[in-house]
């Protein structure tokens, strides 16, 4: 039994070129959406990792029966401080592994007494410096 074909089997040119349009289109309208995700995905990350620093704070709180000062930091949590006032009962390895950084590399914020609550713990945002609209919003433990 023998086979005839007698057309090859395969794309022309036409159907690869109206393939790659219909790419380009799709490409086109889903890339901007996208591309804005990192900076959402940054912004919950700071406040992810706002949350946890404040659940520690408490905890600190709970057992010295104060906030570290503004002087003693978020290092508090790490270190026991030896500066005024030394906490009482500090919890011997701490109350964090380590303090973590921001999503755009720069140490978290902390103010006692803070100026938007009892105390303050935030981020500066992409921009690095206080205010800042968009991305280079302050993020902070009032906006939890």
């Amino acid at each position: 039994m023998r086979l005839n074909i007698s057309r090859s089997s395969g794309f022309t040119l036409l159907e690869i070129m109206i393939v790659v349009v219909i790419l380009g289109v799709l490409a086109a309208l889903v890339v901007p959406k996208v591309m804005s995700r990192p900076d959402e995905a940054r912004q919950v990350a700071a406040k992810q990792d706002i949350a946890s620093l404040l659940q520690a704070l408490k905890l600190y709180r709970l057992d010295n029966f104060r906030y570290p000062s503004t002087e003693q930091g978020l290092t508090a949590l790490v270190n026991q401080p030896t500066a005024e006032p030394v906490p009482p009962n500090w919890k011997g390895g701490g109350y964090l592994d380590r303090l973590p950084n921001d999503p755009w590399g720069s140490p978290y914020q902390y103010l006692n007494p803070g100026v938007r609550g009892e105390i303050d713990i935030f981020s500066f945002g992409a921009d690095r410096e206080s205010g800042g609209e968009g991305d280079g919003a302050d993020i902070g433990s009032w906006s939890l």
